[in-house]
């Protein structure tokens, strides 16, 4: 192995995609702070816009700080070529809007950020674009659930925020029968956790404000696949809707990326000793978190995924105000949405991330006014559940 063509994970997170001899011997990837680039001669610029020659034209349409992270997310999540936007949401429209026209369906997951949710409802009402949401437990099930229409499925897996998984291999089976391009929302896992372009899925989109970021300091998004899609995309639904990255924020993204892993692991041995505590305190009725060995989809985890990650959702014995009252007496952690962030973040789904769903749709798909949904952070274990601990006793 060699700096330039690292093979463990570990080691691309921090070397892959810069070189420091061709940047001046730079440690750190410079920020090139431009948005537009000059060229030698008319005729270079023609070649470049004409597509017959590489290089940059306009930062819109790519920079090298954004690059360098481009391909660093790339050989990370195992796919031949990513894209960088300016948030999470603008991945993941990109990528919808690129597989999509009017009078196509999308088969989702039971459950989706409540933002994806909305997109698809505005994608339905104003460009007709259909959608349905599917337990995906078996393959039977889903097969039946595909219409002569149906352009993509589209999984996240845990699913925000009521954790339940969904089985990658499984879908990807059915992708290959029916050359339905399978889309896969990777935010709770990161690639350190998961892999699914390696189970046979086409596309991950990430929030990456979250734990690619893990500062809590940069709104961004990643989307990877294979070369020709990717291509498309930035050609057409980031070059023209424009959602793109700034180089600063895209230098941050790969200034978090360096401790990625040691991040994960310590996030995910915080969620396990925090989820058995809460599956054993009186005043939570149920915990859903991948590592639990009563969980029904425990199997799951244990083959897509390396650890269980570092989310945990659970219900209390009460109602909304008893759910609420808790939060407000937490002193260590705090009330805020994203999650992965260094802080132990917490949040009331129904009526902050998924407010925006109907709430005939939140009950179906499990989130109930008693859920809480808890982003493990870096602290200490045993503060973070001192302060859980003070809290129950005020409800």
């Amino acid at each position: 192995m060699t700096e330039k063509n690292p093979t463990k994970f570990e080691t691309k997170l921090i070397h892959e995609g810069y070189e420091s001899e061709k940047y001046h011997g730079s440690l750190a990837p410079p920020i090139f702070q431009t948005s537009t680039y000059t060229f030698e001669t008319a005729k270079q610029g023609e070649r470049r816009f004409a597509g017959v020659e590489e290089g940059f034209i306009y930062s819109r349409l790519g920079n090298p700080t954004v690059k360098m992270l481009e391909d660093r997310m790339a050989a990370l999540e195992n796919g031949e070529a990513a894209l960088a936007f300016g948030s999470g949401m603008a991945a993941v429209s990109a990528i919808l809007l690129a597989l999509t026209k009017t009078g196509d369906h999308i088969l989702c997951s039971q459950g989706l950020y409540g933002c994806t949710f909305g997109l698809l409802q505005m994608m339905d009402e104003k460009y007709k674009i259909s959608h349905n949401f599917s337990a995906m437990e078996t393959k039977e099930q889903i097969l039946k659930e595909i219409r002569p229409e149906t352009v993509c499925i589209y999984v996240e897996t845990p699913i925000n925020p009521t954790m339940r998984l969904v089985d990658l291999q499984m879908i990807a089976e059915i992708r290959k029968e029916k050359g339905i391009a399978v889309v896969v929302d990777n935010t709770f896992c990161s690639p350190y956790l998961q892999n699914p372009i390696s189970l046979g899925c086409d596309i991950v989109v990430h929030s990456a404000t979250k734990y690619i970021c893990g500062h809590g300091d940069v709104i961004a998004g990643i989307a990877v696949g294979n070369k020709e899609f990717i291509g498309n995309v930035a050609m057409t639904t980031l070059k023209d809707v424009g959602g793109v990255i700034s180089p600063f924020d895209a230098w941050l993204l790969l200034r978090g990326l360096k401790s990625l892993a040691v991040r994960m692991d310590r996030h995910c041995e915080n969620a396990e000793k925090l989820a058995s505590f809460l599956s054993s305190h009186p005043k939570v009725e149920k915990v859903y978190y991948p590592g639990d060995e009563r969980n029904s989809e425990y199997e799951i985890a244990q083959k897509q995924m390396k650890k269980p990650g570092g989310m945990i959702s659970f219900t209390l014995h009460g109602n909304k105000e008893t759910a609420q009252t808790l939060m407000n007496e937490l002193k260590l952690i705090k009330i805020a949405v994203s999650l992965g962030d260094a802080e132990t973040l917490i949040q009331h789904p129904a009526t902050m991330t998924h407010a925006v769903v109907p709430k005939e749709s939140r009950e179906k798909m499990g989130i109930e006014d008693t859920l809480l949904r808890l982003s493990v952070g870096l602290e200490s274990w045993e503060d973070i559940r001192a302060d859980l601990e003070q809290a129950f006793e005020k409800i």
